[in-house]
C-alpha cells in the first residue's frame, strides 16, 4: 500500500493543530512552569503523552484546572516537549540530554507505581545490558555491581558474546576492582561461568593457574569437575527434591516420566545468543537484504527495507559494521536540488538501516573502502551539474562524523596505495593486464583480481597481488569470462558471486550481456573454481559483502 496519503494526512493535521496553537485558538489549559506559560490543548496532551492523559482523566485536582502548575522542568526543556507533542520534531544536543534524561528519572521515582512497570523496566535494562556486554564490561559501572547483580546477567543465555572467555575475563576484572571483599564471592560467581564452552588450552592456562582460584581447596574440587568433563566424564545428574510432593495419579505419571535431573551450573555447556553467530554472504539490493549460509545452504532475511538506492557501493568494516553510500535518487519536486545520495548504516538489532549524514554532493558508481577509523569514496560519477567523472575522495571519521574532500591526480591503469596518515598517493607494482569492472579482494593477505573488462573485451584472467614483495603473479583463470564479479573473502575461502557474462539470448543467437547470479568457491587444494550454487535469485541487481550475523535475529527462507 502507498504510504504518501497517509503521510500528507500526518502533516496535514500536524500543520493545522500547530497554526492552532501559535494562533492561540481553542486554547483550554495552560503549562506553567517557574515564571513562564505555555497555551495548549487537553485533547492534544492527552493523545500524545501518558502522563498528560492520566492526570486529565483522573480525580486529581489538576484534571479541572486551567492552570496547571508543573515542577521539576526547566522552561525550555517543557517548550521542545511541546514542540514535539504538535510536530513530532526533536532537537536533541548534548546539551538538552542530561536536563531531559533527569525529568524522565525524577517522574520515574516520584510516581513508581504498579502502572508503572518497573519489573518490565528492569527486565528491559537487563536485555539492554547483555545485548552490549563487550562494551559494557569496559566501563566503571560495570565494576560497581553487586554480587548479585553481577551472577543475574553473567547466568543468562542471552549474553551476545562470541567466547565464553570474555565472561571469565570480565568476572575477574570485576574481583580485582575491590578483591579484598570480592573474592569470597568466587565460588557461587564461577558457576555462572560455562567452563565447558572453553578450549581446554585456554581452560589448562589462564583459568586453573589464575591467582584467585589456584589456592582455594573449595574452587579446585570445581574445577575438577570441568577437568573431568573435558574428558568425557559427568557426574550423574541430581533429580529436582521430592519434598512436599503429594502421591497419587500425578506424582505416578512423573515417575513414569523419569524426570531428567540436573548438572551443577559449573558443567552448563548451553551456547550464548551471541555464539549463533555466523559468516554469511550478505547481498544487499533496493528489494530488500538476503544473508546466505554457503555451509549451511541457507538463505535469510536480513532486512525488508527497499529504502536501498540502486547504483549504490557497500562495505563491512572490520568491527563488522555495515554501510551503504552513495547512488541516486531522483526527486522532481525538487528543481534546485533534484539529486539525493544516501549514507546508511545496517542495525543487526533492529534489522533496519540507520540514516547517517550524506555525501556532500551526490554521486555513484565510485569506490568504497576504509582504513585508520575512516571511510574512503574514492571517484565516481556526480550528475549535480551534468554527467561526469570524478576524480575526488571523500573521507567521512566515524569517531568524529565529519566529512571531508581531497583532490588528486586520476590514476589510469595503475595501482595505488593511499596513506591515511600522510594523505598521498604512491604508486604501486601495475597490473599485468589493463582491466576495468572486476572482482577484487583482500585473500591471506594478498590482493586478488579476478576476471573484468579488457581492451579487447571480457576476460577469465585472475592475479594476485603479493603486498610484501609488491609483485604480480598470474592465478587459476575464472572458468568464465565476466564483468562486474563480487569477490569476497570469508571464512578462509574465496567466494566468487554473479557479475554479467556474454551469453545467447531467447531471441537471438547473439551473445547479449547477461546478469548471473551463481556462487562460485575456489578449491585451494585442487586449484580450481567449484560452482557452489547455480542460481541464488536474491543476488540479482545486489551489492555483496562477507558478514556475521547472529541467525537466531534472522528469519530463514
Amino acid at each position: 500500500m502507498d504510504s504518501s496519503p497517509r503521510m500528507y494526512q500526518q502533516s496535514l493535521l500536524q500543520d493545522g493543530l500547530c497554526d492552532l496553537l501559535e494562533n492561540d485558538k481553542f486554547v483550554d489549559c495552560v503549562l506553567k512552569i517557574q515564571d513562564q506559560k505555555f497555551p495548549c490543548h487537553r485533547l492534544v496532551l492527552a493523545a500524545s503523552s501518558p502522563f498528560f492523559k492520566a492526570m486529565f482523566l483522573s480525580d486529581l485536582e489538576e484534571s479541572k484546572k486551567r492552570e496547571i502548575v508543573l515542577k521539576d522542568v526547566e522552561p525550555g526543556i517543557m517548550g521542545m516537549i511541546l514542540r514535539y507533542e504538535y510536530t513530532c520534531d526533536f532537537n536533541l544536543t548534548e546539551q538538552n540530554i542530561p536536563s531531559i534524561f533527569s525529568v524522565c528519572v525524577s517522574f520515574l521515582q516520584e510516581k513508581r507505581v504498579c502502572c508503572n512497570k518497573i519489573k518490565r523496566l528492569a527486565l528491559t535494562a537487563r536485555e539492554f545490558i547483555c545485548e552490549r556486554y563487550q562494551v559494557i564490561v569496559r566501563h566503571q559501572d560495570f565494576l560497581q555491581l553487586g554480587p548479585s547483580e553481577l551472577a543475574i546477567i553473567i547466568t543468562s543465555d542471552a549474553l551476545n558474546i562470541d567466547r565464553e572467555e570474555q565472561v571469565f575475563e570480565s568476572l575477574m576484572d570485576w574481583v580485582r576492582h575491590d578483591e579484598t571483599n570480592r573474592v569470597k564471592d568466587l565460588p557461587e560467581l564461577l558457576h555462572c561461568v560455562r567452563f565447558r564452552l572453553i578450549p581446554l588450552d585456554y581452560f589448562k592456562e589462564k583459568v586453573e593457574s589464575h591467582q584467585y582460584l589456584r589456592f582455594s581447596q573449595d574452587i579446585k574440587k570445581e574445577l575438577d569437575l570441568v577437568n573431568d568433563a573435558y574428558r568425557g566424564r559427568l557426574p550423574k545428574p541430581s533429580k529436582p527434591s521430592d519434598d512436599g510432593a503429594e502421591g497419587g495419579e500425578g506424582r505416578e505419571e512423573e515417575d513414569d516420566e523419569e524426570e531428567e535431573g540436573y548438572l551443577p551450573g559449573i558443567l552448563n555447556n548451553n551456547p550464548r545468543f551471541g555464539m549463533f553467530e555466523l559468516e554469511l554472504i550478505l547481498m544487499i539490493s533496493d528489494t530488500g537484504t538476503v544473508a546466505y549460509d554457503p555451509v549451511g545452504n541457507e538463505c535469510f532475511v536480513a532486512s525488508e527495507s527497499t529504502e536501498i538506492p540502486k547504483n549504490h557501493c557497500s562495505l563491512v568494516t572490520k568491527e563488522n559494521q555495515v554501510f551503504v553510500v552513495g547512488g541516486l535518487l531522483y526527486n522532481e519536486e525538487n528543481k534546485d536540488e533534484p539529486y539525493s545520495s544516501y549514507f546508511l548504516q545496517f542495525d543487526p538489532v533492529s534489522s533496519e538501516w540507520l540514516g547517517m549524514p550524506s555525501q556532500p554532493s551526490p554521486r555513484c558508481l565510485f569506490g568504497l573502502t576504509e582504513a585508520e577509523n575512516s571511510i574512503f569514496v574514492v571517484g565516481g560519477k556526480e550528475l549535480k551539474e551534468g554527467e561526469h567523472a570524478l576524480d575526488s575522495v571523500i573521507i567521512y571519521d566515524r569517531q568524529s562524523s565529519l566529512e571531508m574532500l581531497f583532490h588528486y591526480m586520476k590514476c589510469m591503469r595503475r595501482v595505488c596505495v593511499y596513506n591515511p596518515t600522510k594523505f598521498e598517493w604512491k604508486d604501486l607494482a601495475p597490473l599485468k593486464t589493463a582491466r576495468s569492472l572486476f572482482g577484487i579482494t583482500v585473500h591471506r593477505d594478498q590482493i586478488y583480481v579476478v576476471t573484468g573488462v579488457t581492451d579487447s573485451g571480457l576476460t577469465s584472467t585472475v592475479e594476485v597481488y603479493d603486498i610484501a614483495t609488491n609483485r604480480w603473479s598470474e592465478f587459476t583463470e575464472f572458468p568464465q569470462e565476466r564483468s562486474s564479479l563480487n569477490l569476497i573473502s570469508m571464512g578462509g575461502f574465496l567466494y566468487a558471486v554473479g557479475g554479467f557474462a556474454m551469453m545467447p539470448s531467447e531471441t537471438s543467437e547473439e551473445p547479449v550481456p547477461t546478469e548471473m547470479t551463481d556462487i562460485w568457491r575456489y578449491d585451494e587444494p585442487d586449484q580450481c573454481w567449484n560452482g557452489i550454487l547455480r542460481e541464488i535469485s536474491y543476488a540479482e541487481g545486489c551489492t555483496i559483502l562477507p558478514v556475521r550475523l547472529n541467525t537466531l535475529r534472522l528469519t530463514k527462507l
